[in-house]
């Protein structure tokens, strides 16, 4: 029997009203050779944390937190391009290679699933992976909303690091001795991103005194640009709009505006705007709480 309400799942999401009667029967995703996608395993930042995505297949074990997503983002765009299908065999994960493949097993009963990662996220910080409503489902745990999981890559036959280099080329640096180009693309996207914090306090030693300052503060306040946060940014357009899809179920109180600001051949998730830095200020320390991290904040 399929649970139709109720359970642990976010506000506005769940299981649907029309659900196949052949959930049972659907076949785990078989693993095969497929070209990486061309922007998705580009290197990231969300909530001010950077993420290296895998540039090609490889080895990867973890254990952590599952969670699911169903009728919210179903037919939504996935950061492959691709739409979202809640009763197939999917997963979101923030850094395994797109496409891939994972057998996701809950460490309560037992039960496993190969699934396809066709997305990115979770971007919580107690969370690993994010699996569609059917996986999930044969998990046993879309009831409870989430579970403890361990999940382990599945490399296709043939697909060892240099024949699956060879056959799906990435485009970007290849990783030099001791991993310098990579790791400096990290670094150079997140220095990108601190160029549009705005200087918060401009006061400069030896300048005028508080009450000057003040003064000029309070005369330019009223030309000064909105302050934004700064969820995420990304060479993908897919990915930040799978990241805007995410953090709307994540974050259901927002009352303000989730958007994408493309500029410089990047996709930038803004929320705003905001009065001050006081009002942004309170609202990215919620987001804190309830996700572990806390966005930058910009002006424009």
């Amino acid at each position: 029997m399929v649970q139709k309400r109720g359970g642990a799942y976010y506000k506005d999401d769940g299981p649907g009203d029309e659900i196949p009667d052949n959930l049972d029967d659907v076949p785990d995703a078989q693993p095969r050779l497929e070209p990486l996608h061309r922007f998705a395993n580009r290197p990231y930042v969300v909530l001010g944390k950077a993420y290296e995505p895998h540039a090609s297949l490889r080895p990867h074990q973890e254990r952590g937190i599952a969670s699911w997503y169903g009728k919210k983002f179903h037919g939504q765009k996935t950061s492959i391009g691709e739409p979202y299908d809640m009763f197939a065999m999917t997963a979101a994960h923030p850094t395994l290679a797109i496409p891939s493949y994972v057998r996701v097993t809950n460490v309560s009963n037992g039960k496993s699933v190969v699934v396809r990662v066709t997305d990115r996220g979770p971007f919580h910080a107690d969370r690993v992976i994010d699996l569609s409503y059917l996986a999930a489902y044969r998990l046993g745990y879309v009831d409870n909303g989430s579970t403890l999981v361990n999940v382990e890559s599945i490399l296709p036959e043939g697909a060892t690091t240099m024949t699956y280099a060879q056959v799906m080329p990435v485009a970007r640096p290849q990783r030099p001795v001791g991993g310098s180009v990579e790791r400096d693309e990290i670094e150079l996207l997140a220095a990108k991103l601190s160029l549009d914090k705005p200087p918060v306090s401009s006061m400069a030693t030896g300048g005028p005194s508080p009450a000057l300052s003040s003064a000029a503060a309070s005369a330019s306040s009223a030309s000064m640009r909105s302050v934004f946060l700064q969820l995420g940014a990304f060479a993908s357009a897919e990915n930040a709009e799978s990241l805007r899809s995410h953090l709307l179920r994540e974050l259901d109180w927002l009352s303000e505006g989730v958007q994408i600001n493309a500029g410089g051949g990047m996709h930038r998730v803004h929320l705003g705007p905001y009065a001050n830095r006081a009002d942004a200020e309170r609202v990215a320390e919620r987001i804190r709480l309830a996700l572990g991290y806390k966005p930058t904040f910009v002006a424009r």
